[in-house]
Parts: C-alpha cells; sequence; structure tokens
C-alpha cells in the first residue's frame, strides 16, 4: 500500500474508535474501557500518529466522510478534537461540503464542546439516548437520566447544530410495546433529523447477559415484532423515512457515513478495534490499547493479519448489507461481482418469499418488505450463504 501517482485516489470513509467511556454499558459488547487518568492524554498522539502513517502510505486521499465512535468521543476535550481535526486536513482532502459526525452521551456533551465541535467542522451529532424512561436507563447501565437527554439535544441546538441524531434501544427486558412508543413519540418531540432504534441483543460476556433470567428475559416474539412493526408506522407518519432496518432520517438526512459502508465503498478505521476495507483487503486492529499502541509505534498497524476478500465473500457481504436497506440489492451489480443470477440460483426460494410478501421486486432490485426486515437474518442467509428454500 503507497502513494499513487496520476488520477487522483478513489473516496475514502473515515472512520475514528475513541474507546473510552465512564462507564461500561451493560449491553455493550464494543471495544471500550472506563476512562483512566491519562488515558486520553496517551490515546490522542497515538492516533494521530496512526492518521500520518496511514497518509504516507496512501497518500492524500479524499475524504467525503468522517465518523467519531466509541466508546465516547464526547470525553475528548476541545484542544483534542482540535488537533485530530487539523491533522485531518492536513493529511487528507477533507471535502467542503464533507459529512462529520460524531457519537456523543448526554452526560458529556457539554456546550462548550459541542461549541468547539461544531467550530472544527463536526456537522453531524449522534446522541446516546437509548431511553427516555429512568428505569430502562438504570437497567442499560447508562450514566445519564432521561432529562438529561432532553438537555443535551437543547444544547446542541444552541451550539449551532442542524443535524442530530438519537440512538435507541427497544425490546428490553421487561419493556411492553407500549412503554417502548412512549419513548419513541418522547423522541419525535424533539424533532431531531434522524433515529436509529436498534433491537436488544444479549451478546455472550456482557454484565446483562450473564444476569439472572428474570432480569435478561427479552419480550416474547410477537411482542417485539409489533414494536419493529409499529416503530415504523409511527416513525413515517412523523415525515421520517426508513432506509435501512434500524434507521430513519427525514428527506436528505440519512447517515451518508453508514451508507458508504453498507454501499460497500472503502473505509478507513483508525485506532483500536477499528475495522478497515480498501478494495479487496480487509484488517482490524487489535481490540488492545497496549498492542495498538505497539503496532503504531512499530509502524506495523494494518500490515498483520491482513485479508483477501475473495469474489465470492464480496459478493456474498454486497447482498448482505444492500438487502438491510430499503434500497436492496441491485441484482445487475450483484451478477457483475458473483457472476451468477440471484434469480435463476435461487429462483424457488425468491418465488416462495414473494408469496409470502417478505421481498419485492421492481426495477432490478430486490427489496425485503418490512415485514421481511423480521426476518432479515434468515432471508440473508437463504439468499446468500446457504442453499434450500427459508
Amino acid at each position: 500500500m503507497c502513494a499513487e501517482s496520476g488520477p487522483a485516489a478513489p473516496a475514502v470513509s473515515l472512520y475514528i474508535h475513541v474507546p473510552f467511556c465512564r462507564a461500561k454499558c451493560r449491553y455493550c459488547a464494543f471495544f471500550s474501557q472506563p476512562r483512566r487518568e491519562g488515558a486520553l492524554e496517551a490515546y490522542v498522539p497515538l492516533l494521530l500518529e496512526e492518521l500520518a502513517l496511514w497518509a504516507a502510505r496512501l497518500g492524500r486521499l479524499a475524504v467525503p466522510t468522517v465518523f467519531f465512535g466509541g466508546g465516547t468521543p464526547s470525553l475528548l476535550s476541545p484542544q483534542d478534537l482540535e488537533r485530530i481535526m487539523g491533522a485531518l486536513r492536513r493529511h487528507f482532502d477533507l471535502a467542503p461540503e464533507a459529512e462529520i459526525t460524531l457519537e456523543a452521551n448526554p452526560e458529556s456533551a457539554s456546550l462548550d464542546f459541542l461549541r468547539a465541535a461544531r467550530s472544527l467542522g463536526v456537522n453531524r451529532l449522534s446522541l446516546g439516548v437509548q431511553s427516555f424512561r429512568d428505569e430502562e436507563l438504570a437497567l442499560l447501565g447508562r450514566p445519564h437520566t432521561a432529562r438529561q437527554a432532553w438537555e443535551a439535544l437543547t444544547r446542541a441546538r444552541s451550539a449551532g447544530f442542524a443535524n442530530i441524531s438519537l440512538d435507541l434501544i427497544w425490546g428490553l427486558p421487561g419493556q411492553r410495546e407500549s412503554q417502548w412508543l412512549e419513548t419513541l413519540r418522547r423522541a419525535v418531540e424533539l424533532a431531531p433529523e434522524h433515529l436509529s432504534c436498534y433491537g436488544l441483543s444479549l451478546e455472550p460476556g456482557t454484565p446483562l447477559a450473564e444476569a439472572p433470567e428474570e432480569e435478561r428475559a427479552l419480550p416474547p416474539e410477537r411482542e417485539l415484532a409489533h414494536m419493529f412493526l409499529h416503530t415504523g408506522e409511527l416513525l413515517e407518519g412523523a415525515g421520517y423515512l426508513q432506509y435501512e432496518i434500524s434507521n430513519y432520517a427525514r428527506l436528505g438526512q440519512a447517515c451518508r457515513h453508514n451508507q458508504a459502508c453498507w454501499e460497500g465503498r472503502d473505509y478507513l478505521g483508525l485506532g483500536p478495534a477499528a475495522t478497515s476495507t480498501l478494495g479487496a483487503l480487509r484488517w482490524t486492529n487489535p481490540e488492545d490499547l497496549r498492542a495498538w499502541t505497539e503496532l503504531v509505534q512499530t509502524r506495523r498497524i494494518g500490515l498483520h493479519q491482513r485479508e483477501t476478500l475473495s469474489p465470492e465473500i464480496r459478493a456474498q457481504e454486497r447482498l448482505m448489507l444492500a438487502l438491510r436497506t430499503t434500497r436492496g440489492l441491485d441484482l445487475a451489480e450483484f451478477r457483475s461481482l458473483s457472476g451468477q443470477s440471484l434469480l435463476h440460483s435461487h429462483a424457488a426460494i425468491i418465488q416462495a418469499l414473494r408469496q409470502k410478501e417478505l421481498v419485492r421486486l421492481g426495477k432490478g432490485r430486490l427489496r425485503l418488505t418490512r415485514t421481511g426486515m423480521l426476518v432479515s437474518s434468515s432471508i440473508i442467509r437463504a439468499l446468500g450463504f446457504e442453499e434450500g428454500e427459508p
């Protein structure tokens, strides 16, 4: 991997992982750890070193989107964020209209931080609200209250953010559909431009997954199905368009960074645990601060444990990601990637799915219906990863 001469390099989205939190949430399986003294002060110079290293290898990349994820990026100081944004502009061609998203938690998104972020070019804020019910926030181990979430959004508007997303989680242990819809209505009242509504998954090794049965018992499948279907109905009635299984946005406000990933475009991940995909190459940084530090300092970051994605894997991933979106799978593109016609190779399965009103065909695309999205994993597995009918 080295800089190329000639035509400009293709656009590459950047993901920056900030692996620190005030406290680890009970459901979270992402790599993060409670912030300890001096941790961020040691992390930022290493991140800047990693960024400069990739710029030296790849040349001056065109960057249409940047996403600060975590962890809790709002734990960065305004000075840290200024150093990172300065380095991005120094080493890469950050498009004038680039979408720059930063994840923030309500309790750490101070007005001073939000104003600084906005002045530095961050133009999209993703607030980790999860619920507007304090008892549910306590169950999840969130370090904020429902009132603090409302106050954070108010501060974000005051700081000049005109593109705000709220993250919410449904299907919590003991939750009833009426309680979830209450949270959803409160979110709509705050008029964010975007909503991400994720069904809770009990990930192995997390405190919530290992809690006593009565504490982690999820709602019945029928109630979960109603939560999902009524989420779409409520949000569409409020002017939000579903563009991916878990994501809804006002017209023109879909997250461009995530869309790039779902469309199979190249992205470069910086920080521990961040994944990168450039062409047919993929690698993931170590989920360990010491191991990541050593690889950055020895200039070996991204050069170990790389895999080359075969055409078959790339076609399977394209199918999997595209069917999560409401645009669906471009059948001609899939044929170009895989060398096969999905309509011919899986004719019986697709016919069965159409009869059950789980998929639709039209304008050269295969799409899941909202009911089909309820069983998306089974459909995707049947179409892309196994033979036989679902």
